[in-house]
């Protein structure tokens, strides 16, 4: 029997042109594994495609709510987001796709797994911290490293496909890099590849429009959060999943969640590319929002540089570890009262906020009014500016008491 090798499978030109590539090179049987984050029609047909080009076998792994619930729903209650843009669309499914593909490596006996991750960005690192934190035995293949990987560009990807009699979809001409799962939709290649280009985003954007092509009229909805989690819209109950899914068909009309980014890559260049993210900006913002309402100063000071934190964790392929699971840990503990509703109107790429309220809001209005009321003495403010300013006002007396001695010396 051959020896098996299992391929994190997407059905795009890379992993495509490697399905012929592993059995020519090693002889192996390959088993493909495409794991469904929410990729939405990129699914079809992807059986018929990766049996043409030669594999063996197809699993197509529905792993959506988990990837909601377990991996994007932590690094919302922590309001992680990457150089104040990125929403780590791709990031946060890296971890979950390697788990499922070493679950059935195990499976399946294979004695590699193999990923189309070309050597300039970040999901090889991504894919291969996952492998070795769940699988350290397991061997794994990175063709775009290997020696025997003789194509550069997609053009000679191309070329190779058509030269094995496989028909692609696609062509170098107009297929940007894209990677998309029920979070967002990225977007690198092209014209992108010059900053000093503008992206052409009647060419590009697929979940959403732009601000000028959104409509006249916005819409307003809320939201409704339970312990750090969005558990309704518009006061009806749902899954992570679907709320997602529906945030992201209301924003994507009016042109929410699209942004134009140069990231630093783990590798150590900068690299620019367009995200689309309009459920998740949504639900980000309103859970910021909510959260003024609810936390003090010292833990929500405290929860900002959690947030930073946690997003380069993710970010770098730092998922399964200790110091991810232990800020994790403290978000949770945030977010046991991080409950209540926030209205918002969506109109033109703007999230208007419209008002919240909470049962655990610390905010009182009798004591911040401008109108005097018995639970707070403005005469208590004199003692504390004195106390709070002493350092301020105990240094000045001394230099103007240095400054004195140095003019009479």
């Amino acid at each position: 029997m051959k020896e098996k090798v299992v391929l994190a499978y997407s059905g795009g030109l890379d992993t495509t042109a490697l399905i012929p590539w592993l059995k020519e090179t090693f002889g192996y049987d390959v088993i493909c594994v495409c794991i469904d984050v929410g990729q939405g029609n990129e699914l079809d047909g992807l059986e018929e495609r990766a049996k043409a080009c030669g594999a063996s076998k197809l699993y197509i792994e529905h792993a959506v709510d988990e990837f909601c619930d377990d991996f994007i729903m932590p690094c919302v209650k922590a309001n992680a987001v990457y150089e104040y843009k990125y929403l780590l669309g791709t990031a946060m499914a890296r971890p979950l796709i390697a788990k499922i593909l070493v679950d059935i490596a195990k499976k399946e006996g294979a004695v590699a797994i193999c990923h189309g991750a070309t050597g300039k960005g970040n999901d090889q690192v991504r894919f291969e911290l996952g492998i070795k934190a769940l699988a350290p035995e397991m061997k794994i293949i990175a063709p775009w490293r290997h020696e025997l990987w003789k194509m550069q560009s997609r053009e000679d990807e191309i070329a190779y496909c058509e030269a094995h009699g496989i028909k692609l979809p696609f062509d170098s001409s107009h297929s940007y890099s894209r990677d998309r799962n029920i979070w967002h939709i990225s977007h690198e290649g092209l014209e992108l590849e010059d900053p000093s280009n503008a992206p052409n985003y009647d060419h590009m954007l697929v979940l959403s429009q732009t601000p000028e092509k959104a409509p006249d009229e916005g819409v307003e909805i809320s939201l409704t959060f339970e312990k750090g989690i969005p558990v309704a819209l518009n006061g009806k109950a749902m899954k992570a999943s679907e709320l997602i899914t529906e945030l992201n068909r209301l924003g994507g009309i009016h042109g929410i969640g699209i942004v134009d980014i140069v990231e630093n890559r783990m590798v150590g260049m900068k690299s620019r590319g367009v995200y689309e993210t309009p459920g998740g900006t949504i639900l980000m913002e309103a859970h910021m929002q909510l959260e003024e309402l609810i936390l003090d100063k010292e833990t929500l000071n405290a929860k900002k540089d959690i947030a930073n934190k946690l997003a380069d964790i993710v970010y770098s392929a730092k998922w399964y570890t200790p110091l991810r699971e232990a800020l994790c840990a403290f978000v949770d503990v945030t977010q046991q009262y991080v409950t209540g509703e926030i209205k918002m109107k969506l109109y033109k790429g703007n999230i208007i906020f419209k008002g919240m309220t909470s049962p655990y809001s610390i905010y009182s209005e009798s004591i911040a009014s401008f109108t005097t009321g018995s639970e707070y003495n403005h005469h208590d403010a004199e003692g504390f500016i004195t106390l709070y300013g002493l350092p301020i006002k105990v240094r000045a007396l001394a230099m103007a008491r240095a400054l004195k001695n140095s003019k009479e010396a």
